[in-house]
């Protein structure tokens, strides 16, 4: 049976190339069922992401995304790290950014869905994107009450992240969502994506990323998630699952062989990537060599 078209997305920028070189190699090897992969970069990183084109991968640059009133430029404090300027909200730093160039382009592009994909995952097993698909349903990752299974600092912000969400969507203040919605490989579905972005127009009374652009506090999953479960009222476009695709290493100090060999070995049997944190300072050829993409 065939599906509807999918393609992989991933938000990336040239602090991550290698990182992402990786992420490519291991699509190439592992992963079937989709349409075409998608990077999306920076107009000034774009040159360094071309090489990795090809006959199912293409670069597109954030200036074809996102609206001319927001603007790279180097960070005063840290000429290499880069922020995003704008005339309606606080300057943005690169992963809040990314978050507006996915929204931009699930709402342009002509596949029926993405995966969102960060450019620090690697894929370790064989992924068909056919099993995405139930029906004309695609994946949608969902863990009731997953804030409860959060540290206190990450549930602080996954709640501010939340409640954020719920003003953008016209969701009554006091009605709170605990389920977690993030991960760094999951699903989104265009047409819900575009009603997504409607709503938050018809809230905000503001184009929807001239909205998105007005805080720093963004989580484009968690909108998503909220909209999905509280919202959309179109219970045929998605299947939950609590079942993370990625195993994530979130946080802490750069993993060696040993702790890097026991998270591989602990992969559970639904899990078929891996997402270790750039911040992390983990040795980008050290994963490489150790998932066999050496």
């Amino acid at each position: 049976m065939t599906h509807p078209a999918t393609a992989i997305v991933t938000a990336s920028y040239r602090g991550d190339l290698e990182r992402c070189r990786l992420l490519c190699d291991s699509i190439d090897r592992h992963v079937s069922g989709h349409a075409r992969h998608y990077l999306l970069v920076e107009g000034a990183d774009a040159a360094l992401f071309r090489p990795f084109e090809g006959p199912r991968r293409t670069v597109v640059s954030e200036r074809d995304l996102l609206p001319f009133w927001l603007r790279a430029v180097p960070d005063p404090l840290n000429p290499r790290r880069r922020l995003w300027l704008s005339p309606f909200g606080p300057p943005l730093r690169g992963w809040h950014v990314q978050q507006l160039r996915r929204i931009a382009f699930a709402r342009l592009m002509d596949e029926a869905a993405m995966i969102s994909c960060d450019s620090d995952v690697v894929f370790v097993r064989p992924f068909d994107m056919a099993g995405l698909w139930r029906e004309g349903a695609l994946r949608f990752y969902r863990v009731p009450d997953g804030f409860a299974l959060l540290v206190p600092e990450a549930e602080e912000e996954h709640t501010r992240w939340s409640r954020k969400a719920a003003a953008l969507l016209g969701i009554a203040a006091g009605r709170s969502n605990t389920a977690d919605h993030i991960n760094t490989v999951i699903g989104w579905r265009a047409d819900t994506a575009r009603e997504m972005a409607a709503r938050i127009e018809a809230v905000t009374g503001r184009p929807a990323l001239r909205a998105l652009a007005a805080t720093r506090s963004l989580s484009e999953c968690t909108i998503y998630g909220r909209f999905v479960d509280e919202v959309e009222e179109r219970p045929e476009r998605h299947w939950p699952s609590a079942e993370a695709l990625c195993r994530v290493y979130w946080a802490g100090a750069a993993m060696d062989e040993g702790t890097l060999s026991a998270f591989l070995g602990d992969m559970a049997p639904h899990e078929v990537a891996l997402g270790i944190q750039s911040f992390t300072g983990t040795n980008t050829a050290l994963i490489r060599s150790l998932v066999g993409l050496a």
